[in-house]
């Protein structure tokens, strides 16, 4: 024990069961979390929220349009968030700016996150040197490097490695199986979903006397604050400088970011994305699924990168480019209309070469 020291244990049981008590709110109490307005009885009890096709007696439910208030009228719900001009005399209505927006934020008062309790699971392994916050919860066989640092209320679900010299922001939460490697930096409320790897070696080679050899990668990979990162996504340490995404950026899985990439604040990258080394990108970027980009590329902002593109050029701000290799859409668009009328207009030409030849053979044999 004088090498690793074990912080405050802490029960190895942890979150909500799955039968806990529901909340209850009225559409009154709702409302006012939303800042909407109610129309009807204010008074009813909301116990939970569902879809309208699975809602029952005591849900909340949802509709942005009129397909969907009709399916929200006709069923079994309590109350229904609204964003137009809808009226019922069947339901209470609690209408707001956004019905979408309203549902991502009501969410959380019917199924609240877990609560982990501060310590370190018995089985989990801290060094003396690492710096952990009281608050903070280590679960299950978890090791944590020299010198690192947790700060307050983080949560390590379990199976988590974070190597040396790594720091952890406020309200961290790494779920089971996540992999930082040293030096590794996460801001506040960092999310990382469980298979994750941040920090391995990026995929650096030079050609030397006909063998690959490895050029050693020195740097780090740094997460901004409120970044979110789904499951099994693969993040390269730069080779001397960091690799960075940035504040609120939302990564879904199977994503592979390369070393020294540079990501803006608030982008969004979809499951399956690929961004080879050095590429930068600015600020609202969208790459949906299957998007892949080159390396060394400079990319604005508020850039959109449609599905399956294949980006091998800068793109300026604002654009929307898809398509292998990309184009901005409009050229893309035209162009895929054009190879979509391709076969006809090869059949024309093929009639019009054989009645230019039937043509011409007709001619020649009347002259001679």
């Amino acid at each position: 024990m004088n090498r690793c020291q074990l912080i405050a244990p802490c029960p190895p049981a942890a979150g909500n069961p799955p039968d806990f008590f529901p909340m209850a709110y009225t559409a009154t109490e709702i409302a006012r979390h939303l800042d909407g307005q109610v129309l009807g009885d204010g008074s009813v009890t909301i116990t939970g929220f569902a879809p309208a096709d699975r809602a029952k007696p005591g849900d909340l439910t949802f509709a942005e349009n009129p397909t969907y208030f009709t399916r929200a009228e006709s069923s079994a719900a309590t109350a229904v968030l609204v964003d137009a001009d809808f009226t019922s005399t069947v339901k209470t209505l609690i209408r707001v700016a956004s019905a979408r927006v309203a549902f991502a934020r009501v969410l959380p008062l019917f199924f609240p996150e877990p609560q982990f309790p501060p310590g370190a699971h018995p089985t989990a392994i801290v060094p003396a040197s690492a710096k952990v916050d009281a608050s903070a919860h280590i679960g299950p066989y978890c090791l944590i490097g020299e010198n690192a640092h947790i700060g307050a209320r983080a949560v390590l679900r379990g199976h988590v490695w974070v190597g040396a010299n790594c720091q952890l922001g406020e309200d961290v939460h790494l779920f089971p199986n996540v992999t930082l490697y040293a030096g590794t930096q996460l801001g506040d409320r960092v999310r990382i979903h469980a298979g994750t790897v941040l920090g391995a070696d990026g995929f650096g080679y030079v050609l030397d006397n006909g063998m690959h050899r490895k050029v050693p990668q020195m740097g780090n990979v740094i997460v901004q604050d409120d970044v979110e990162i789904g499951a099994n996504v693969t993040v390269d340490r730069g080779a001397l400088g960091p690799t960075t995404i940035g504040r609120g950026t939302k990564i879904d899985n199977l994503v592979q970011i390369g070393h020294n990439v540079s990501i803006g604040e608030h982008c969004l990258l979809i499951s399956q994305t690929g961004i080879a080394g050095s590429t930068k990108l600015g600020n609202y970027c969208s790459l949906a699924g299957q998007s892949g980009l080159a390396g060394h590329l400079k990319i604005g902002h508020h850039v959109t990168i449609s599905a399956q593109s294949g980006v091998m050029r800068d793109i300026p701000d604002g654009q929307k480019v898809l398509g292998a290799p990309a184009l901005p859409d409009k050229e893309a668009k035209r162009q895929f209309i054009a190879l979509r009328r391709l076969p006809e207009a090869l059949r024309r030409l093929a009639e019009l070469e054989k009645r230019e030849a039937e043509r011409a053979q007709t001619s020649g044999g009347v002259a001679g």
